[in-house]
């Protein structure tokens, strides 16, 4: 932990949770040192279940004659591999995980993450990087039946794949209700932002109440 020795690193440990105000235990140097050797080949227990996945990555920088190079002769070199990781969202296990090199495509990480995945996946939830047709064929590949749900924000360029509601898929149906919800949402801003604030006003266009204020004999209220 931060390049520390087992000694260092116990005190540290003591010290953060001292900090925290928290009365707990730190196993000791010896103790660190003897489960050290077994730590990096054992692997928690996986039960076949239903899962609801969370899709991340994350960069990760290497360290070595780099870093030499660039204390001694003021050369920066930076190496950096991409951590791509599925995670159990009701117990926060990483049930699956790639080590890739820096330019790696997230969406297509995905299907090599999910046949690591044990038991029926329930959802499929990411981020925005994730957005794309792959990420949805590869849930489906492998969570036919019943089919999972995924939920991954489109990006604001998403347009449909078909535009006949029968064919739609999963992707194209979010993407329609998102644009229904917005204009909803303007709807609503809308009749808001009129005279009184109250939301009760009928929406009008402002040509329209100009038009109206204009008419002799009629006084704008």
């Amino acid at each position: 932990m931060f390049h520390l020795a087992l000694r260092q690193a116990e005190a540290f440990a003591g010290s953060v949770l001292r900090l925290l105000g928290l009365d707990l235990r730190i196993p000791d140097h010896t103790t660190l040192s003897r489960r050290s050797s077994e730590f990096a080949t054992r692997r928690p227990s996986v039960v076949a279940r239903a899962r609801h996945l969370i899709g991340d990555g994350t960069g990760l920088k290497l360290f070595g004659q780099g870093e030499w190079n660039e204390e001694r002769y003021g050369r920066a070199r930076r190496m950096w591999r991409k951590l791509h990781l599925a995670i159990d969202a009701d117990t926060g296990e990483i049930v699956a995980n790639a080590l890739t090199e820096n330019d790696a495509d997230d969406i297509g990480e995905v299907p090599g993450l999910l046949e690591q995945v044990d038991g029926e996946i329930t959802s499929f939830i990411a981020d925005g990087a994730y957005d794309g047709d792959p990420v949805y064929q590869a849930v489906a590949r492998q969570q036919h039946d019943p089919p999972s749900d995924v939920a991954i924000p489109p990006r604001a360029s998403a347009v449909l794949s078909t535009d006949s509601t029968d064919r739609q898929s999963q992707r194209d149906r979010h993407i329609r209700m998102i644009a229904e919800q917005r204009r909803m949402a303007e709807s609503v801003w809308l009749r808001q932002t009129q005279p009184g604030g109250n939301g009760n006003w009928p929406l009008q266009a402002p040509n329209r109440i100009d038009a109206a204020r204009s008419r002799p004999g009629r006084s704008a209220r």
